[in-house]
């Protein structure tokens, strides 16, 4: 019977299938002949001490065992092109993965998204990084598959609670995703890979009856009765269905804006807000691994990194080893700054939002814009470097002790963030009360990550866009907005999610309750 084993093992181990069979033979005291096979389960990294091990669960198959290698494959799809509509604005992974899921129980998706497919928006990435024009529909937040194609394809999340990670993974690798991600225990996709993926997906959608509609926004909604009808697109079109997933994403501001003028509750929520830090790559691995340089067989190197500073937290988010930063503007006279990496990770520089934590009493001073107020107090800071940077899509930029000591910087290095960067007074984009936190909070960095706190990183502002500044409310029964039946609130952009996974396995209850609605049963 295969044999479950637990190890701690040197990276080379880990990496190479003959020295991993010797050891589990030496451990199980077995010949390595008798051994036919060691599946790796899971595999971390423990860098706590000055040796790197690798924590591994292994399945050992002996001679004369079925090997069982482990297979995915997706669910029974119906072919659902006459059965009942629900739409699903946001083509996101809430959205995608809603729509996978209603087919799977017998409903017709209709996805509505307000940008291009994955090749379109190349273009348009292109276009943001080049000559510095930003489409309001088509970005780096908007368009097939969100903000998560285009932004590092990360799929850890703490929120285990939230639903069955494990089926996500799955269909994410039944879609191409390499199997690895099964096994990692902070699995990546990487950016040049997740286009593929989302493509495939709409393939998916549209082959067994749904339809996915591109450059379509949706401007209103047909509401009677406190009751869903439709959904308004740009075009003057209206498309019926009494049920509306809305899974927009945490960018989607017209859409906050047009459920406040509608009187459509939505309340104000808090968020985080700081810059984006790179560093050398090589730096990053020096302090993590304890070592001048990380080998053949370790990974480039992440950090997590959290203080409190003033009663605040200031926290690491979204870390990109071997990455880049990456504009992410959705609007003109706005920049913002995220992080993504490729799948081998193998850029030179790593990079990470260090952001704030906000309160809702910060949102004070923009109290009149009522529900909004975060979403304001988000877009003055953005409004406010680009003017600083000089109203392209270059961003304001300084060394991290020339931040902390109140120094504009000499020079600055050439950067990962394409479209430039522009030596600035950081103090200048954020509020006194941020700012006084993040050149302490560097500080206290740097006692715990000895070289972190260094100049020859860059503080890249602002980085902006963590998550939503606002919360759709709904049921906790029906998931349902609490006033408009029918509506089912979704993902980052409604406040329920927080990456890729989290707003996949979102999208999919939402669907759930979504086709109960329809079919009249509980799931």
């Amino acid at each position: 019977m295969p044999q479950e084993i637990q190890l701690q093992v040197l990276p080379e181990i880990a990496a190479t299938n003959h020295l991993l069979v010797d050891y589990v033979a030496k451990l199980t005291h077995t010949p390595s002949n008798e051994i036919q096979h060691v599946t790796i389960l899971k595999r971390s990294i423990d860098a706590r001490q000055k040796q790197v091990k690798i924590n591994l669960k292994v399945q050992v198959f002996f001679q004369g065992e079925d090997v069982q290698h482990r297979s995915v494959s997706f669910p029974d799809y119906k072919n659902v092109k006459d059965a009942p509509v629900a739409i699903v604005v946001g083509a996101g992974p809430a959205g995608y993965f809603a729509a996978l899921q209603l087919i799977e129980l017998g409903v017709k998706p209709i996805v509505v998204e307000r940008g291009k497919d994955v090749r379109g928006r190349r273009r348009d990435l292109k276009a943001i990084n080049v000559d510095h024009i930003v489409n309001p529909d088509s970005n780096y937040c908007f368009g097939e598959g969100g903000a998560g194609t285009y932004s590092d394809g990360k799929l850890y999340t703490r929120s285990k609670k939230r639903g069955d990670v494990n089926r996500i993974l799955e269909l994410l690798v039944a879609f191409g995703a390499s199997q690895d991600i099964l096994v990692e225990a902070h699995p990546h996709i990487g950016t040049n890979k997740l286009p593929k993926i989302m493509e495939d997906m709409r393939h998916k959608i549209t082959e067994f009856g749904g339809e996915v509609l591109f450059d379509k926004r949706v401007v209103d909604f047909d509401v009677k009765s406190n009751e869903i009808k439709g959904a308004v697109l740009h075009t003057g079109e209206t498309i019926a269905a009494n049920q509306v997933i809305l899974a927009t994403g945490h960018s989607a501001r017209d859409i906050f804006e047009l459920l406040d003028r509608k009187n459509i509750f939505i309340e104000a929520k808090p968020f985080a807000l700081g810059v984006r830090a790179e560093h050398p790559q090589s730096l990053i691995d020096s302090i993590q691994y304890s070592c001048d340089f990380r080998g053949d067989f370790l990974p480039p190197a992440p950090y997590s990194i959290v203080k409190q500073v003033n009663g605040r937290g200031m926290y690491s988010f979204c870390m990109c080893p071997g990455g880049v930063i990456a504009p992410c503007a959705t609007d003109v006279e706005e920049v913002v700054t995220n992080g993504w990496s490729p799948s081998k990770r193998d850029q030179i520089t790593a990079n990470s939002g260090i952001v704030v934590e906000l309160k809702l009493e910060d949102f004070k001073p923009y109290e009149k814009h009522g529900a909004l107020a975060g979403m304001y107090f988000q877009k003055e800071i953005e409004n406010t470097a680009w003017k600083v940077a000089g109203k392209t899509q270059e961003v304001p930029a300084q060394r991290m002790v020339d931040f902390s000591n109140k120094k504009v910087s000499e020079s600055l290095p050439k950067t990962s963030y394409v479209p430039g960067v522009v030596s600035s007074e950081l103090g200048d984009v954020f509020p006194k009360f941020l700012t006084g936190i993040m050149r302490q909070g560097f500080q206290e960095f740097g006692k715990s990550m000895k070289g972190y706190f260094t100049n020859d990183a860059i503080l890249h502002a602002p980085e902006s866009r963590t998550s939503s500044p606002v919360r759709i409310p709904r049921s906790d029964d029906t998931l349902e907005h609490l006033q408009i039946k029918g509506l089912y609130p979704c993902g980052e952009g409604a406040g329920y999610a927080g990456g890729i996974i989290s707003a996949a396995i979102d999208g999919e209850k939402c669907a759930i309750k979504c086709a109960e609605q329809i079919f009249g049963y509980r799931n």
